[in-house]
């Protein structure tokens, strides 16, 4: 009998029924965080990067941005930080809790706050830094270094010389770089456009949709500038005091007059919901 049935579906079903199935590259699901056991950093969040996605948290400084970024990527014991509740799935398994290594090799990767390049090391000597957990043959990490050289040209004229003397936006650039040399499939880039001039920022976001689209590669994103970002993102949250209060499609997001009052700490004059559903009221 089951057997008749599949034999009448409509072409397409089997297609329908596995896209509904098809799990997010990261989910996270009631993320709380808190800093030497007492301090709270995050509330209950809760959101999913699909693969092939660029998504944005924003927020003002102090939402939690940055905290959800370390909470996933591993980073928070080095800061005194703890996962108190909540669930990260990355790939189809749980990695809550998870240090960063262990991540790194399966190809989730974290691009910090202000670069943290080797200013000791030439350029291409921290583009190489990034391959530490790989093994390579010579030949084919070549030809992946050129692939990078081919995104960021600029780095390619500055491969000798020291990265310390590299201006913020190069030296942004060789973060980026040096993360995709170790082959991730999701890079949590944090505040990207951090001191930038306007004109480099968009480069970098522009440099970051053309990773995503010829690459495959999915991309966290956690920054303060929100019309930039929106214009390149697929999904974006909204964070406010740790905790995410609103979500939706970039172009939905782009379109709300309520943002700004969000990074201003006044809640949603135009009657905004919340990540469950509920109203967020001004305060």
């Amino acid at each position: 009998m089951n057997g008749n049935r599949s034999a009448e579906e409509e072409p397409g079903c089997s297609e329908d029924r596995a896209a509904s199935v098809r799990r997010p590259l990261l989910s996270v699901e009631g993320l709380q965080v808190v800093y030497d056991r007492i301090i709270v950093g995050l509330r209950g969040v809760s959101l999913e990067v699909e693969a092939g996605q660029v998504v944005v948290l924003l927020g003002a400084n102090g939402a939690g941005k940055s905290t959800a970024l370390k909470g996933i990527a591993g980073l928070l014991p080095a800061e005194g930080g703890a996962i108190a509740e909540g669930e990260i799935v990355y790939d189809g398994a749980v990695v809550t809790g998870s240090p960063a290594r262990l991540l790194v090799r399966r190809g989730l990767i974290q691009v910090l706050e202000g670069r943290h390049c080797f200013p000791h090391l030439t350029v291409e000597e921290n583009l190489v830094s990034g391959a530490i957990s790989r093994r390579v043959r010579k030949s084919q990490f070549r030809q992946e270094l050129d692939r990078i050289y081919g995104y960021f040209p600029q780095l390619a004229t500055l491969r000798k010389q020291r990265c310390g003397f590299a201006s913020g936006g190069e030296q942004q650039m060789v973060a980026i770089g040096r993360a995709l040399l170790a082959n991730p499939r999701l890079v949590l880039l944090d505040e990207p456009s951090m001191g930038l001039a306007p004109q480099v920022v968009e480069e970098i976001f522009q440099i970051v949709r053309s990773l995503n689209r010829n690459e495959g590669v999915s991309f966290l994103l956690a920054e303060q500038n929100a019309h930039m970002a929106l214009r390149h993102a697929d999904h974006g949250y909204v964070l406010e005091n740790g905790r995410v209060v609103l979500s939706g499609s970039a172009f939905d997001l782009g379109n709300r007059s309520d943002i700004q009052s969000f990074y201003l700490g006044l809640g949603a004059s135009a009657g905004g919901r919340g990540q469950d559903g509920a109203s967020v009221a001004s305060t």
